[in-house]
């Protein structure tokens, strides 16, 4: 900016640097959830977005860094997507049995919902994980507060007497690894949304409320 206020001459407008970033992370995740780290360049990643590698690393700094920022942008949209279906079954905890259990079921349609929405997700996560040795520390950002976000939910059930789940990290684990499933089979055109999303309301009553 100049000192009167106006934009100097060649100097891009904030939400332009905004959606040039975003164009930059939009095609990054598709690759790399595609390819997975190794077989993706930065030249890709440029070529996908429009723009040169050099914008590439004004925008998202190196690849390594450039892959972090892909799990950020998919940890932030699954955590507001979450947030609000966590904090009204922590609610519905203090309303009885049957309010909480409808509360958890629409927490899991909540979480059901968005990776089948952003399939992005789980190819992400699925290839990172076929290598655990590799960027390990984005499962400690970017996975492990989800996972624990729902097991305090379960652990704030039980101790009010409201359900029994001595792993609680077990069951959650269980749970999204089954999603996780789910959305690849959906990805590969077998289409059992309706089926799966009853397997899955079944699993929570077998488990926890008919005991």
């Amino acid at each position: 900016m100049t000192m009167d206020g106006k934009r100097g001459p060649g100097r891009p407008r904030r939400t332009e640097q905004r959606d040039t970033r975003e164009a930059i992370l939009t095609a990054a995740t598709a690759l790399f959830a595609r390819r997975g780290y190794d077989a993706v360049s930065l030249r890709e990643v440029a070529a996908a977005a429009g723009v040169d590698v050099a914008t590439v690393h004004h925008h998202a700094g190196a690849k390594a860094a450039l892959y972090r920022a892909c799990f950020a942008r998919v940890f932030t949209a699954e955590s507001e997507a979450l947030s609000g279906a966590v904090a009204a079954a922590h609610e519905g905890l203090r309303s009885g049995r049957e309010e909480a259990f409808a509360r958890l079921h629409a927490l899991l349609d909540v979480f059901v919902d968005f990776l089948e929405r952003v399939p992005e997700t789980t190819s992400l996560w699925l290839l990172r994980w076929a290598e655990p040795d590799l960027h390990a520390d984005l499962d400690v950002a970017y996975s492990l507060p989800l996972y624990r976000a729902v097991e305090d939910v379960l652990v704030a059930a039980g101790a009010l007497g409201l359900l029994d789940e001595p792993s609680p990290h077990i069951a959650v684990r269980s749970l999204v690894w089954s999603v996780h499933g789910h959305v690849v089979g959906v990805a590969a055109g077998e289409d059992e949304r309706v089926e799966f999303r009853a397997f899955v309301h079944r699993w929570l009553d077998r488990m926890y409320r008919a005991g």
